[in-house]
């Protein structure tokens, strides 16, 4: 079906309360937000939903399987009788599907699948693609020098234009000068850099920012070197004169190859459209969009690795997904308070008459790392399709349920 129709009855449902990257991050990155919540460290302001796992430093993030990078299939093999444990803790199978990957101890990993095949509308997880397409093109541009990236990202300022508009989502505005947080739909004239508009469609969830961020990363692959000094006029020019039928192949090629690269597979993980309809006037995605647990594990492994582009990259990724705000749905169990996650979650919804209790579909996925002060660290992508309730509370029950059954036998 056309997306039109789908939005016409649909609510696509991001998550509009986290966010992301570590609070003492705003020297490096630029993210004016994080200014404000430096002012936790020192207790200046205090933010009550901000768990004992949420103040780890920047340079406290680590990936932890850069020693083994031994492919995902091999790594990807069930131990049964940690696949037995796992199962066991799902109400029912039908609705349900699962990887989990227990890498607390790195000579001993555990695996467990269920239903790892089965395809999902990957909603607002799909935004982990774009980031690794942002990714992948930064690279191309500065292969031999990651500062260089981050200053592009840092420094870089770019506009909204129609790419970002039309999201009900709201994204924080800060002034430093005044010290005031606001809180409001994003407008065609609205500027950021690539590292906000990035944080925004990772913290927020803020889809008009993905859109933005998948726009960057066809501008890197269409203008190379000379991305560097394009200006936003040089841009929208550009927008109006291209072959709106060959962006979109490379639209979709730029977001999708990357995956390929990593080993995932098209029926695995793919996407195929973009997150907002504004650049239907310019190009339009194809294909449809589908994950599967398989295919999000496999993304994983290869970020741990440091071979989500390459270990610079996937640790500034990890960064990104770091949760220093308000926890929900399967990151708000109580049994991870003391942990630090690093989270994405997404819906997408038809039918019924209450949020994310579709009754035609209804799709809620969780994808996670979890790491314990204690060295329990594992990673969980979860996604369900269960039609007429809201499964947030599943996702939280089996948060629990899958942390107390591996921190029992770690």
């Amino acid at each position: 079906m056309k997306k039109h129709y789908y939005i016409a009855i649909t609510i696509v449902a991001a998550i509009i309360t986290m966010a992301l990257y570590p609070i003492d991050g705003y020297e490096r990155t630029g993210i004016k937000r994080l200014k404000r919540l430096e002012k936790t460290l020192d207790s200046t302001i205090t933010e009550y939903y901000l768990k004992p796992g949420s103040f780890k430093k920047t340079e406290e993030i680590n990936l932890w399987l850069c020693e083994d990078t031994v492919s995902t299939d091999s790594i990807m093999v069930v131990d049964n009788d940690f696949q037995d444990k796992m199962t066991r803790l799902f109400p029912r199978r039908s609705g349900y599907a699962v990887t989990v990957l227990d890498i607390s101890d790195p000579n001993n990993l555990r695996y467990a699948e269920m239903n790892e095949n089965s395809g999902f509308q990957p909603g607002s997880v799909g935004k982990l693609a774009v980031a690794t397409a942002f990714f992948t093109q930064l690279a191309a541009l500065c292969p031999d020098d990651f500062n260089v990236r981050t200053k592009l990202m840092r420094d870089k300022v770019v506009k909204s234009g129609v790419w970002g508009t039309g999201d009900h989502h709201t994204v924080p505005f800060y002034n430093l000068e005044t010290e005031k947080l606001v809180k409001r739909q994003v407008v065609a004239s609205d500027e950021f850099t690539l590292y906000e508009w990035m944080d925004h469609m990772l913290s927020v969830s803020n889809n008009g920012a993905a859109s933005i961020v998948w726009r960057e990363a066809l501008l890197m692959k269409i203008f190379g070197d000379d991305y560097f000094n394009l200006t936003q006029e040089e841009a929208d020019e550009y927008w109006k004169t291209a072959d709106k039928k060959e962006l979109s192949e490379l639209a979709t090629a730029v977001v999708n190859e990357p995956l390929r690269d990593m080993g995932i597979t098209h029926d695995e993980w793919r996407l195929g459209s973009f997150f907002t309809n504004g650049p239907d006037r310019i190009a339009r995605a194809t294909g449809g969009s589908i994950g599967t647990p398989k295919g999000l594990m496999k993304w994983f492994i290869k970020l741990e690795q440091g071979e989500m582009v390459d270990e610079q990259s996937s640790l500034e990724l990890k960064r990104l997904m770091y949760l220093t705000d308000r926890r929900i749905r399967y990151a708000y169990s109580s049994q991870l308070d003391d942990a630090s996650v690093y989270f994405k979650s997404g819906s997408y919804y038809s039918g019924g008459n209450g949020k994310y209790a579709g009754t035609n579909f209804n799709y809620m996925n969780s994808v996670i790392m979890v790491e314990h002060p204690d060295g329990t660290n594992y990673i969980v992508c979860l996604m369900s399709n269960i039609l007429g309730k809201n499964s947030a509370g599943d996702h939280m029950y089996l948060a629990s349920a899958i942390d107390k059954a591996i921190r029992k036998e770690s």
